[in-house]
């Protein structure tokens, strides 16, 4: 039993393929076509496109991660203050509530009063710079809302004490919340 063999589509039409040139059957090389050049280069172009926007989701989703993290070693120091001022640790004015009178107050350290050589207790290394605040001519702490403890959680308002902080800037995140809201 014969086997027919029919030469393959591409002889059978006059062109060989040889290291992904076309080629006649003289073996002159054909190249590429103008709109075979102008479809892959509208090709890349719509790739490079599309990576824009996930660079910048990225970048954001980064500094919201910042953010993230810097409120939370914050209101950690200050919940540390807090309860080293309700155990006596801390020498407190008359009325004064439990939370320190100032963000830098933190880094700066308070006499432990409960410690017989009068030690400082620290509460943080440093403030956080609020990563949504690109002015590099503020202070670290300066970057920060403050809220008093007497002040609405809606309407926030510096004070007497910094219960919380919260990020000044008016951008939203990925989420749907306002940073304010944070």
């Amino acid at each position: 039993m014969t086997h027919s063999r029919r030469a393959p589509h591409f002889i059978a039409s006059g062109l060989r393929r040889v290291s992904g040139v076309r080629r006649t059957r003289r073996g002159r090389a054909r190249g590429f076509t103008l709109i075979e050049l102008l479809v892959t280069l509208a090709i890349l172009g719509i790739l490079a496109s599309m990576t824009v926007p996930v660079a910048q989701v990225m970048r954001q989703r980064e500094r919201e991660t910042e953010l993230r993290a810097a409120l939370h070693e914050i209101r950690a120091g200050i919940d540390a203050y807090n309860t080293a001022s309700k155990d006596g640790r801390i020498a407190k004015e008359a009325g004064a509530t439990d939370y320190p009178p100032a963000l830098d107050l933190l880094v700066q350290g308070v006499p432990d009063q409960k410690d017989p050589k009068n030690h400082k207790m620290y509460f943080l290394r440093r403030i956080p710079r609020d990563p949504m605040n690109n002015n590099p001519e503020v202070s670290d702490s300066a970057t920060w809302g403050k809220r008093a403890y007497a002040s609405e959680a809606e309407d926030a308002e510096e004070g007497d004490d910094v219960y919380d902080v919260y990020s000044m800037s008016n951008g939203i995140g990925i989420n749907g919340i306002p940073y304010r809201k944070w």
